[in-house]
């Protein structure tokens, strides 16, 4: 072999040797197979071959605790990668709940003080005091007449409510309604405690009372009736029974002669007690233009000369004999000699006004019938009034 290709394989075997030298030093680096901790080079056997080194398992892979590799060189332990962790879930918000609002018991109504709690006016009001003694009026006899002499007593209530004025007992409880008036400009424009069952009379007056026991108010409507959700009267007053005030001059109220209504009803419970110690109610067919104390307006036409004013006050003589009549009537005929009846609307001669009840005894009320107009007289009120 010439000198020269010598010289050339030489440099080739020699250059061969170096490769095989590198190749084991990489070897047990662990460069060549890519593990953990290694560069990843390739091996020069192929992308298809391992070494045999690698390929025998001799070779300790990084981290392990095998024995040391060719050439005395220990096997190099890379930095075991850490797993991050994970990041804590970050917790929802659970939202508040909502308080629910704590349900306001229904309150229970309050039932009202009973009817004796309240005066019906003072002992000093007109209603409260005794005619019996006072003198006979001039024109006794042309009043009389003129509402009728022969007409009958007439008890214009009865048992089991068929009619009569009825009346409503209220409390400071009660909720008051808004009313409106056909004659709104006499008509007292204040909330009325109407309860939600209130009694009314029937027919077409169809006066509605109230007493309000807590206040010792009594309120009064003329021609109530309830449309939808909403309240009218004809007209509406107010009194308070602690007092002897009067209506302005010329007003009406739930009556025609502008006087309130419940003072002068025949009421059960004052029968019970024995005694009636006030005057009642009545209408009479015609009256005049006119009106005296107490009333505060008239209903009627022509000359009070004629016929009677509204406010006009009668008595049952004192010489009618009353002891054959039954315990109701004869309580209500003693009330008429000493306290008398006031003339306070226009309707049927004598018709005496009550309210409903299922104590009365009808038959014995029946028995009214059996006095007559020309039993009464009218008292000279000259002078006569509140306070006084």
């Amino acid at each position: 072999m010439p000198l020269q290709h010598q010289k050339r394989a030489i440099g080739v075997l020699a250059g061969f040797l170096a490769v095989v030298a590198m190749v084991v030093a990489l070897g047990g680096s662990g460069l060549l197979s890519g593990a953990p901790g290694g560069s990843g080079l390739a091996s020069p056997f192929g992308s298809g071959e391992t070494s045999r080194a690698g390929a025998s398992g001799d070779l300790a892979s990084p981290g392990s605790s095998g024995g040391p590799a060719i050439g005395g060189v220990g096997p190099t332990v890379g930095p075991t990668a850490k797993t991050a962790p994970a990041p804590a879930a970050t917790p929802k918000a659970t939202p508040a709940a909502t308080p629910r609002p704590t349900p306001k018991p229904t309150p229970r109504p309050v039932p009202p003080p009973p009817l004796s709690h309240c005066p019906i006016f003072p002992a000093s009001n007109v209603w409260n005091k005794r005619v019996d003694t006072l003198p006979v009026a001039a024109d006794s006899g042309t009043m009389i007449a003129a509402i009728g002499l022969g007409s009958h007593l007439h008890p214009d209530f009865s048992n089991g409510g068929g009619y009569g004025i009825p009346f409503n007992l209220v409390s400071s409880s009660t909720p008051h309604s808004k009313v409106s008036f056909q004659y709104a400009s006499e008509s007292d424009k204040v909330g009325y405690p109407i309860p939600s069952n209130a009694k009314i009379e029937g027919g077409s007056d169809r006066h509605m009372l109230m007493i309000d026991t807590s206040a010792c108010k009594l309120y009064e409507l003329y021609a109530a009736k309830k449309v939808g959700s909403a309240w009218h009267a004809g007209s509406g007053a107010v009194w308070n029974l602690r007092s002897n005030a009067l209506r302005p001059s010329g007003w009406t109220s739930a009556d025609a002669a502008g006087l309130p209504i419940f003072p002068g009803l025949v009421r059960y419970d004052d029968v019970a007690t024995g005694a009636i110690l006030h005057a009642l109610r009545f209408t009479a067919p015609d009256t005049c233009a006119g009106f005296i104390y107490p009333a505060r307006h008239e209903a009627g036409s022509g000359s009070c000369s004629a016929l009677p004013p509204m406010g006009l006050r009668v008595r049952l003589k004192a010489g009618v004999n009353i002891s054959g009549f039954g315990t109701q009537a004869r309580i209500l005929l003693i009330a008429l000699q000493r306290y008398g009846m006031i003339l306070a609307d226009n309707g049927s001669p004598w018709y005496v006004t009550g309210a409903p009840s299922s104590h009365w005894n009808d038959d014995v009320l029946h028995a009214l019938g059996n006095i007559k107009g020309s039993d009464f007289e009218v008292v000279d009120t000259s002078g006569f009034v509140n306070g006084g």
